[in-house]
């Protein structure tokens, strides 16, 4: 997906179904809960902190304030 804003997008839109489509399985049991799915993708090292960092900063350059 190259367009950030889309991505942005359709994770707003279906977190869940973006996230299996990426190959990131969250358990269900977290799936409201943003941080909680944050937190379980950096800690099954699915995605680093440095990831994270990048992804919020991009959001942020893009005027996405969450």
């Amino acid at each position: 997906m190259n367009n950030p804003m889309q991505m942005i997008n359709k994770i707003r839109q279906n977190p869940m179904q973006f996230f299996t489509s990426m190959g990131l399985n969250v358990p269900q049991d977290i799936a409201n809960d943003p941080n909680a799915i944050i937190q379980h993708l950096m800690n099954s090292g699915k995605i680093s902190q440095e990831q994270y960092n990048n992804a919020v900063n991009m959001a942020k350059k893009l005027g996405y304030k969450g």
